[in-house]
């Protein structure tokens, strides 16, 4: 199932409209496999961004060159276009899509995402962030994140996080820093196609009011929060998640 086309790592499966999936900061694409059932109706395409799973490159780590990655790989597949969904990084880069080449996005679905850092917030962020990553090993890094990111602490949910959070020493500094510096402001407004921005109501990393003021931005987009979730609604509200994302994606699929 795994693949490779001009460097990038990609799983793809299922037939039908393209669909991408893009994974969250120190995150592999096998965490999607919650998502998987997607492939009975879409061609699913998900790949590792640079700097995570098996994607191992010198080349800089930035959203621009993540979306332009992406951007390369649907060319490279033939496809001039496919519904984008990401997840908090993965959301950044599917805005940075758009802004690169909104013909090529069907739809977006923003999860759990933000699309403005102010410079104080992100160098005091970056600076906290550096201190601890240099102070604690990988395993208590995980276990930090974990409990960061989930509302829910079953043992099932924290062993589901494990799995697919796997940030790599080397280019996770560089890719938080490279979200810190994303400015989307004067994008949001200027997004035509169908968007659902999703959020979740305990969401610590980035808080639901984030994704309302994304909502009131973006034009004739939709808004769902999921309760009793925090930043990762696709882990934590599994049935919930898919649902709504199956309902909006069937309600823009290409007339055929």
């Amino acid at each position: 199932m795994g693949n490779l086309l001009a460097g990038i790592p990609y799983l793809r499966m299922g037939a039908g409209e393209p669909l991408v999936f893009i994974h969250g900061l120190g995150e592999i694409k096998e965490g999607w496999s919650n998502q998987f059932e997607f492939a009975q109706q879409y061609d699913l395409i998900i790949p590792d961004l640079r700097g995570h799973g098996e994607y191992i490159t010198d080349e800089k780590i930035s959203i621009k060159n993540f979306a332009l990655d992406i951007i390369n790989l649907l060319k490279g597949l033939e496809l001039d276009s496919a519904h984008i969904c990401g997840l908090s990084m993965g959301g950044m880069v599917a805005q940075e899509i758009y802004r690169q080449a909104p013909d090529m996005c069907r739809s977006l679905t923003l999860v759990s995402t933000f699309h403005y850092a102010p410079k104080q917030f992100g160098q005091l962020f970056l600076k906290y962030r550096k201190l601890k990553s240099e102070s604690i090993s990988l395993e208590e890094q995980k276990k930090f994140a974990a409990r960061v990111c989930l509302y829910s602490w079953t043992e099932e949910n924290f062993e589901n996080f494990y799995k697919f959070y796997q940030p790599n020493r080397d280019y996770y500094l560089p890719s938080m820093k490279a979200c810190l510096e994303v400015n989307n402001l004067c994008l949001l407004p200027m997004i035509k196609v169908p968007t659902l921005i999703i959020g979740g109501q305990y969401d610590s990393v980035t808080p639901p009011w984030i994704q309302l003021f994304m909502h009131k931005q973006v034009r004739n987009s939709e808004f769902v929060i999921f309760r009793n979730t925090g930043h990762i609604a696709k882990l934590e509200a599994k049935e919930a998640f898919n649902k709504v994302l199956r309902n909006f994606l069937n309600k823009h699929k290409k007339a055929s």
